[in-house]
């Protein structure tokens, strides 16, 4: 598909919405290989939270990723949402236990936030199958509870951090939703 399935994205978005304007939408997206005017088309739909997962700090994306995912290409269709769409809620996801550096997954939050990020969910990473990366390191829950407390310092609206957590965490529905209410009345 020449447009990544934007159009399929776009569509669906619409009529969900047409059958029930009252429905909160979230899209994980790709990134579309890069094509902006995708990621505009998603993100013009009429959705309420625009996702697309970072997956991990810069220096493992090569090693973690598709090898056509790119981590500045990925912060790139964050910021274009946004741009395109200041009220839209925007999400992210970081898998922890692949070999990152503290300093790494904080530099990962804050150019997040540069982007203009407002939600960001952080988990452990399990090795799927044996073709898979093995995990590095298993995440301590208190280690969690701090990147928690640095989402929040960093001015995410919304961090959800725990090793059970995945971008499609059932617990921040709520706040979420309060988030995309909120940006709706500004």
């Amino acid at each position: 598909m020449p447009d990544g399935g934007s159009a399929h994205f776009a569509q669906t978005v619409i009529e969900l919405k047409k059958s029930d304007s009252r429905i909160l939408v979230e899209c994980l997206t790709p990134d579309f290989g890069g094509d902006l005017s995708c990621v505009e088309r998603v993100a013009m739909s009429g959705l309420d939270v625009y996702a697309h997962n970072i997956e991990t700090v810069e220096r493992l994306t090569p090693f973690v990723r598709d090898a056509r995912a790119k981590y500045r290409q990925s912060l790139a269709v964050l910021h274009h949402v946004k741009k395109a769409i200041p009220a839209l809620v925007t999400k992210t996801s970081i898998m922890l236990g692949l070999g990152e550096h503290d300093e790494e997954v904080r530099q990962t939050m804050k150019d997040l936030r540069e982007v203009g990020v407002d939600c960001l969910t952080l988990g452990q990473y399990m090795q799927p199958t044996k073709r898979h990366l093995k995990v590095q390191e298993y995440v301590t829950p208190e280690k969690f509870e701090e990147w928690q407390k640095v989402g929040t310092e960093l001015g995410f609206a919304y961090t959800a951090s725990g090793p059970l957590v995945r971008s499609s965490y059932k617990a921040g529905e709520f706040f979420i939703k309060n988030i995309v209410e909120k940006q709706k009345t500004m």
